[in-house]
């Protein structure tokens, strides 16, 4: 049985408040950005630091804890939409940054908000299969480099962090997974350029105005109304399937840790799929949105605040770029760490 043994995660020191974006943006308040985001404040890497660099800080808490001797980690995943180079793989450069074993596996996942169930989906598949013994499983992200600083409808959401999760072996089991990918909403969530389709140019560069966002096709883009619709679409679906194929009924569900997108999409499918709120875990107001690594900071955070406990069923969903979603479910039995 493979499961999650450990979960470390880490946050950039400079925060973003509202407060200060507030400055920037006409007739929105630090209390009107509260209010539409459910979010305060979200940590923001300097121009020097990156997903690379949190990953590592990340998995050197993890390691430093010894549930598994570092020469025994055979192998390294790093889902990032952040990479430090085009090539080669960020997975590569965390592999010696760490001093892992040169025996180690090791590749990106290109993938976001629902990065992480993919990459258990992954780490299990590898430790079950007897390919890896044990899993470290970066998630990094730090869209802030992304986004025009003038571009409220995303600088106000998005937030960088990272996540370290070692699988392997006994731990919290993790459950059967349920996947999925619709590519034709590629463009709500993309940055139309910087890849082999579209060059990066001077005329590229050129920043306009759109519905009070400032952006070039430089930036990331974000369809808010298209994303929102994708949610309520295939997130509850996506639940149901999963459910079903653990044969579980919502009473058997302890605690759900979603994707940590913002609170009026949460509250919206709280009320859609009639989640006891009880059971339902948000703590993003200081993090903001981030990405791949919204949900293992969350369930992390959980724990620490005593509310993911053992002998718990907690279900897991993400969603968002790609367009893609995911879910799974974990089952702690009696280690929570």
């Amino acid at each position: 049985m493979s499961g999650i043994l450990a979960i470390e995660y880490t946050l950039p020191e400079r925060i973003l408040t509202n407060d200060e974006l507030a400055t920037l943006y006409a007739n929105w308040s630090a209390e009107k950005i509260y209010k539409k985001t459910g979010i305060q404040t979200r940590h923001v890497t300097t121009a020097g630091e990156t997903a690379a660099d949190l990953g590592v800080s990340a998995a050197e808490k993890l390691l430093a804890k010894n549930i598994v001797p570092k020469e025994e980690i055979d192998f390294l995943l790093c889902v990032t939409q952040s990479p430090d180079y085009q090539l080669p793989t960020t997975a590569c450069i965390i592999q010696d940054r760490l001093g892992l074993s040169q025996k180690a596996g090791a590749f990106d996942i290109n993938l976001g908000c629902s990065g992480y169930i993919y990459g258990l989906a992954v780490a299990k598949s590898l430790v079950e299969t007897g390919i890896a013994h044990n899993v470290l499983l970066i998630t990094a992200e730090t869209y802030s480099k992304h986004i025009n600083p003038l571009d409220k409808s995303t600088r106000t959401i998005f937030g960088d962090g990272a996540a370290t999760t070692l699988i392997g072996q006994g731990g919290m089991e993790i459950g059967s997974f349920d996947l999925g990918t619709d590519g034709s909403g590629k463009d709500f969530l993309i940055i139309p350029t910087g890849g082999a389709r579209k060059a990066r140019t001077p005329e590229t560069a050129v920043e306009q105005e759109k519905d009070g966002n400032v952006r070039s096709e430089d930036n990331l883009f974000m369809s808010g109304g298209d994303i929102f619709e994708f949610t309520i679409r295939e997130v509850p679906s996506s639940v149901k399937r999963l459910m079903k194929k653990e044969g579980l009924k919502k009473e058997n569900i302890d605690l759900y840790v979603f994707h940590q997108a913002n609170q009026f999409m949460l509250d919206l499918l709280v009320t859609l799929m009639k989640i006891d709120k009880e059971k339902f875990y948000m703590k993003f107001s200081d993090t903001g949105n981030t990405v791949c690594a919204s949900i293992p900071i969350a369930l992390k955070r959980a724990m620490e605040d005593g509310v993911a406990k053992p002998n718990q069923t907690i279900l897991l969903s993400g969603f968002g770029v790609g367009l893609s979603w995911g879910t799974t479910v974990i089952r702690t039995g009696e280690f929570v760490k």
